[in-house]
């Protein structure tokens, strides 16, 4: 079996705006929406910066009960009702995957509106994690007029 070389989706800061973007994607470009504090070269937690550099996708989450099951050879994840991910540098979970309710701060993926349906897990501060360098650094839909 030969396995196709995966294209870099490749993503600029629109002029004059230091939260929205432009993304190569395929053979078109795209308008897309980064943290409210735009892109960080040093990424710190809850600064609201979307992180400079190169990252792999490590793995696809989505939504069972609203999209089709990604077809893909990344690792897929279905949301489940519990899901969220840990964004508390003191726990030994930071910036992974877990099971809520959760007695540290964590985010719940499994969200009434539709920013999680589809999201790729981008590989930042994963291997190693350090702690408070950045949580949840996902690509996903961005909300209507972002």
């Amino acid at each position: 079996m030969r396995v196709k070389r995966s294209r870099p989706i490749l993503v600029r800061r629109a002029p004059g705006s230091a939260s929205q973007a432009r993304v190569a994607l395929g053979h078109g470009v795209r308008p897309a929406a980064l943290g409210c504090t735009g892109i960080r070269a040093l990424k710190r937690e809850g600064d609201g910066g979307t992180p400079l550099g190169r990252f792999p996708v490590r793995q696809v989450l989505y939504r069972a009960d609203r999209v089709p099951r990604p077809r893909t050879q990344i690792p897929v994840h279905a949301i489940r009702q519990h899901d969220g991910w840990c964004d508390d540098p003191a726990d030994r979970n930071y910036n992974r995957l877990i099971r809520l309710p959760s007695r540290r701060s964590a985010e719940g993926l499994k969200r009434t509106d539709h920013l999680y349906d589809l999201v790729l897990v981008l590989g930042y501060n994963d291997r190693p994690r350090v702690k408070g360098k950045g949580s949840a650094i996902f690509v996903h839909l961005a909300r209507p007029g972002f």
